[in-house]
């Protein structure tokens, strides 16, 4: 396939891009001062959790995110960087697209009653999915420079 300016593959460089910068601009506007010092994020998080309609949400954020904030502000605040870093360059795409997808489904449901939330997620969700499948690292990645998943 091939429009005026580029071609199928190009065009799907463009969104696996697109969607790395959107990691990117999540964890750029992240306070995370706040976030490391102060708790916000996982406080937050919680305060969420324990309202949720889902038992197991609340469950499960008590058993895994509660006996250790710190560390999951850690690994949330950084993982949106890893994952922004590697879909943008490229590098471990397949990797990059299949954690961001488990990432978003996360966050889809913990936030499950706002729908502004959900918006966004289902759409990195669906964008992951279309790159993984598609194979979007094939094209202005440092993965096929490298010769990696080809």
């Amino acid at each position: 396939m091939q429009t005026t300016w580029l071609g199928g593959a190009e065009w799907l460089a463009v969104l696996r891009i697109g969607l790395g910068l959107w990691w990117l601009e999540s964890w750029r506007h992240k306070d995370r001062k706040g976030w490391f010092e102060r708790g916000t994020g996982i406080a937050w998080a919680a305060d969420i959790a324990g309202k949720h309609r889902w038992g197991m949400v609340r469950t499960g954020f008590r058993r895994v995110v509660e006996p250790r904030p710190k560390l999951i502000a850690y690994v949330v605040v950084y993982a949106e960087l890893a994952l922004g870093l590697g879909l943008v360059t490229g590098f471990l795409t397949p990797i990059a697209l299949v954690a961001g997808l488990l990432l978003n489904l996360l966050y889809l449901v913990l936030m499950i009653h706002d729908w502004a939330e959900q918006g966004q997620n289902a759409m990195m969700a669906l964008i992951s999915l279309v790159a993984l499948f598609v194979m979007a690292w094939q094209t202005w990645s440092l993965d096929a420079a490298f010769g990696l998943f080809l």
